[in-house]
């Protein structure tokens, strides 16, 4: 009975420490100011980001974040979302090289968003907010865009989000939040002429009912056994957790 016992601690112990592990590996990373498309940002298109602001102080609150927008690619259009509770001021600047907006020559662009609280409390401890802004057209030659970012503490204390992470290298410390771009959407004449090759082989690329229906109905049936499984594992290993009680007691 001594040998059971000591195999059904073991089991415990063992369980004890995956669950353990899964916490650890679950627990988030060092929170960063980053920013993120709702949606695809695609290469010579529009897009709305967010700028997600956490809080990373246990003793002051977020009060002010400041981004400046790229300069090497500049965005001929950047509207910001209003936030309840945060002043907004767009900061614009002459452009060495006019841009072309809708058959309109730009010579300015914004450089800088500022955005201020308003109602004395900002982003508190615990918490974090996001910063809708439009922007576009996106440039086409690059594959990402780098906002260097300012974030200030009710305390006076400012924190620099301003390192560009380099491809193939390490995160930074103070990555600056990074917008990845993605691949140009097709226009009319390509769609066109993919519908048209599509169509001319649909015989021969497209799956039959019966083959479609076949891989979903194994899918699901693959789904339910292992469902089944993971459910009488955990049975079998709960009735020796039993088992192994009720022997030490007898």
């Amino acid at each position: 009975m001594q040998a059971i016992s000591r195999k059904t601690s073991r089991l415990a112990t063992v369980g004890a420490l995956a669950g353990a592990a899964v916490l650890a590996v679950s627990v988030p990373a060092f929170a960063h100011v980053t920013v993120a498309a709702e949606g695809a940002a695609a290469k010579g298109g529009y897009a709305v980001v967010d700028f997600k602001v956490p809080n990373e102080r246990d003793n002051a609150s977020t009060t002010k974040l400041e981004v400046a927008f790229p300069t090497d690619h500049p965005l001929a259009s950047v509207m910001p979302e209003p936030v309840n509770g945060w002043k907004v001021e767009v900061t614009k600047s002459k452009l060495d090289k006019p841009l072309e907006m809708h058959g309109k020559q730009i010579s300015e662009a914004v450089s800088k968003v500022t955005w201020t609280a308003t109602d004395g409390k900002g982003i508190l401890p615990g918490y974090f907010q996001k910063f809708p802004v439009s922007v576009g057209a996106l440039p086409q030659d690059a594959d990402q865009l780098a906002f260097k970012a300012l974030q200030t503490y009710s305390n006076k204390e400012v924190v620099r989000w301003i390192e560009v992470p380099q491809k193939g290298q390490a995160e930074p410390d103070n990555p600056a939040p990074t917008l990845q771009l993605t691949a140009a959407a097709d226009d009319a004449h390509g769609a066109a002429a993919q519908n048209t090759s599509a169509g001319s082989k649909s015989a021969e690329s497209t799956p039959t009912a019966a083959a479609a229906a076949a891989e979903s109905g194994s899918d699901t049936t693959a789904r339910v056994l292992g469902v089944v499984g993971i459910v009488v594992g955990a049975a079998g290993v709960a009735y020796g957790v039993f088992a192994g009680r009720r022997r030490t007691a007898a």
